[in-house]
Order: structure tokens, then C-alpha cells, then sequence
């Protein structure tokens, strides 16, 4: 069974007393090494979540466990060597005049020994194939090249937790998919849990874990193909479903029946493959 990693124990949070709650009496728990996505409708509450985590915000009812130790002012700096957090825009998250400045950044800000410090950029930028780039000024970078440095600032400072917040955003498809893959890799090779707030359902699939968000409220949580099976209900929601799911569906009104849920295209093909061979 896994080490809990986080714990948001019965959590409510609002930005004023002038405004309905953002957040009302969250639970849930995300564990070591899991790859967990949450989405939303705009206002649902799943950026609020992110910021909570990383100390941004604190809950005005509610607790917030990390590594079994309470969020709050007293604990903030020692969170967040834990967690590393990587934006919709990388261009927010730039301080340095090089890509090798902007890595050192957290590094220098915990004391890391210089020595140490040139070890993790060599070793985050090769990790994210971004050592080519060292002494480039991040604003002359690609979308998807800052989000690759983006992250390997993130990676230098060694946390426990990376959370992306809406950090595939901005860049086109193919963008989408390398950063994902990218940073999948390196949660499995570093033991990373990995928390994904995203609109592109494609980032969904690839999860463990799905925690759907309506409203501040937690409206369910499975597995993405169990998440993604409830189609009409999701659409009530404001939320829409991947392609492929779409697809089993009209199958299914035209008498076409899967063997089982299919997430992707590969999933698809192997699906309809199983069907002809029993027929």
C-alpha cells in the first residue's frame, strides 16, 4: 500500500468573505508516486486546489497534510521543498538572463553548494533535452522549450510533488504530447507524483486517477476510463469527453458493442480487433 503523500481533510476555502466559497468541505488523499489528473469546469475549483497545496493560499475551515505535516505559515518553506509547481504561461516563472540562471534560481535560494548546483542543471536539462540551450535567454525559447526549462527548474530543487497548472496550455498538440511524455518519464524514473489540472483530455487518459471538480465539490473520482464511461453526465456538467469515447458510443447506438471502454486510438483498434475475431 502507498505512503500518502497529501491530505486535504474536510478543507473549505473562499477568496472574501464577499464570495461564495471556492472550495467546500474537500477530502480527498493523492499518493507516492501517482499520477493523479484534475479537472473541472472554469471555476470549479481545481486551480484553487493547486495553490492550496503549494502554500499560494491557506483554508480559512479545513486542514492540508503534507508528508503528514500541517500547511500553514509556520511550515510553508519546508512544503515547498516538496512541491514543485510549473504554470500556464512558463514566461511568469522566468528570473534569470540565461535558461542556466533560471535552473539555479530554487537552488540558489536553498543554499545548494555551487558544485551540487551545476550537477542538477546539467543533469535536469539533459534530462528535459534542453542542454543545447544553456546560455540562451529563455525569451528567445519556443513555447514548448520554456515549459521544458520551466520544468527542469522545477526538477533542480528535487521535490516530491510536481504539479502542472494548466502548464500544456499554450502549446499545440504536438507540444502537448512531448512535454507529457517528457514528464511522465521522469516522474516514473524520479518516483515524482505527479498532479495534472488540465483541460486536454488527452493529459486525462494518461492518469491513474481522475478527481472531477463541480462546483468546489469533488463530483467524482476513478479511473479515467470509469470517469469517462459516464458521458452524458459529464456533459451535464460542462464537460466534455475524449474523441474515442465519443466514438464508442455511436458504435454502440449503431449495435456495436466493445469488449471494454476504449481510451485511445491503440485502445480502439485492439477493441474493434477482439470484436471481428469473435465474429
Amino acid at each position: 500500500m502507498r505512503k500518502t503523500l497529501i491530505e486535504f481533510k474536510n478543507v473549505s476555502f473562499r477568496y472574501s468573505e464577499e464570495q461564495p466559497w471556492v472550495l467546500k468541505n474537500l477530502s480527498f488523499k493523492i499518493y507516492e508516486n501517482e499520477f493523479v489528473a484534475i479537472i473541472g469546469h472554469n471555476g470549479s475549483g481545481k486551480s484553487t486546489i493547486a495553490k492550496l497545496v503549494n502554500g499560494l493560499l491557506f483554508p480559512q475551515e479545513g486542514e492540508i497534510l503534507i508528508n503528514n505535516i500541517t500547511v500553514n505559515e509556520e511550515t510553508i518553506w519546508d512544503i515547498r521543498r516538496e512541491i514543485g509547481m510549473v504554470f500556464q504561461n512558463p514566461d511568469n516563472q522566468f528570473v534569470g538572463a540565461t535558461v542556466q540562471d533560471d535552473v539555479a534560481f530554487g537552488m540558489e535560494n536553498r543554499g545548494i553548494p555551487r558544485e551540487e548546483m551545476m550537477k542538477r542543471i546539467d543533469e535536469t536539462l539533459h534530462a528535459v533535452w534542453m542542454q543545447d540551450y544553456r546560455m540562451t535567454e529563455p525569451y528567445r525559447l519556443s513555447g514548448g522549450q520554456k515549459q521544458r526549462v520551466a520544468i527542469a527548474s522545477v526538477l533542480a530543487i528535487s521535490p516530491q510533488v510536481l504539479i502542472l497548472d494548466e502548464a500544456t496550455a499554450m502549446l499545440d498538440p504536438k507540444g502537448r504530447k512531448e512535454i507529457m511524455q517528457t514528464v511522465s518519464e521522469l516522474s516514473e524514473q524520479r518516483g515524482l507524483s505527479l498532479i495534472s489540472i488540465t483541460h486536454d483530455l488527452a493529459e486525462v487518459t494518461q492518469a491513474e486517477r481522475v478527481i472531477v471538480m463541480n462546483s468546489g465539490e469533488i463530483w467524482a473520482e476513478a479511473t479515467p476510463r470509469e470517469i469517462f464511461s459516464k458521458r452524458d453526465e459529464l456533459r451535464e456538467i460542462g464537460l466534455d469527453v475524449p474523441f474515442i469515447a465519443v466514438l464508442a458510443e455511436e458504435l454502440k447506438r449503431a449495435g456495436i458493442e466493445l469488449p471494454q471502454e476504449p481510451l485511445n486510438h491503440k485502445e480502439m483498434l485492439e477493441e474493434l480487433w477482439t470484436l471481428h475475431s469473435r465474429t
